[in-house]
């Protein structure tokens, strides 16, 4: 997925000429803590909510502010990954997109990106998740599918986490099938070592919870 398939166009820009009450306002509306300035159709920076606290008179325009003006974009075909480097690295809330030609297209949301989160790692979808640790130079991800598809079931989706200083990897697999029971049986056959498991017909499992109260912070 590229960053034009992502922008929204539910929150418009903010132009120089907005005053601060209008701005907060729309930061507020949108759950967001920065907007993109934009002027007919070139983008100037991003104005935050901090460029404006010190500010006593909420009619002042936002041009006639100090701003950070703090410029992070991404061009339309830029791979996702981009995007979330750049909402990771400068805590940003949006990510301004521009054309080819630097124009101004939209922008990416914060909760935008958690929906895409969401959709990638299969949340919503009923299943069991299997945590693996295993040796970086043992990462086969053909062979954790042939012991799952080996149970007639498919992995939904999955993703590592590596440690510095380590040779082990963490592997999360997301599979289609709630009794997981004999995947993991295979998996300690063939010397894997599964360090969790997760059901959702588990009575215990408050995933979708947790997931849920995830999405409500992002919106605060």
């Amino acid at each position: 997925m590229v960053a034009a398939e992502m922008i929204s166009n539910a929150i418009p820009a903010v132009h120089t000429s907005d005053t601060i009450q209008k701005v907060v306002e729309r930061m507020i509306e949108f759950r967001v803590r920065h907007l993109p300035i934009v002027n007919d159709e070139q983008f100037l920076g991003l104005i935050a909510e901090s460029d404006m606290a010190g500010e006593p008179d909420n009619q002042v325009s936002i041009g006639a502010l100090a701003l950070s003006l703090v410029n992070p974009y991404v061009v339309e075909d830029q791979h996702v990954y981009d995007v979330i480097r750049l909402f990771y690295e400068q805590q940003l809330t949006v990510v301004p997109v521009l054309d080819m030609k630097k124009n101004y297209s939209g922008m990416i949301s914060i909760n935008t990106m958690a929906e895409y989160f969401a959709r990638l790692s299969s949340v919503a979808e009923p299943g069991g998740i299997i945590v693996l640790e295993i040796n970086n130079k043992n990462n086969s991800l053909a062979h954790m599918s042939q012991i799952v598809e080996s149970d007639n079931a498919q992995i939904l989706s999955s993703y590592t986490r590596t440690f510095p200083d380590s040779t082990k990897m963490e592997v999360t697999l997301k599979v289609n099938k709630q009794d997981i029971s004999a995947i993991i049986a295979t998996f300690l056959r063939y010397e894997y070592d599964v360090k969790a498991t997760f059901n959702h017909s588990d009575n215990n499992d408050n995933s979708m919870d947790r997931f849920d109260s995830f999405m409500n912070y992002l919106n605060l």
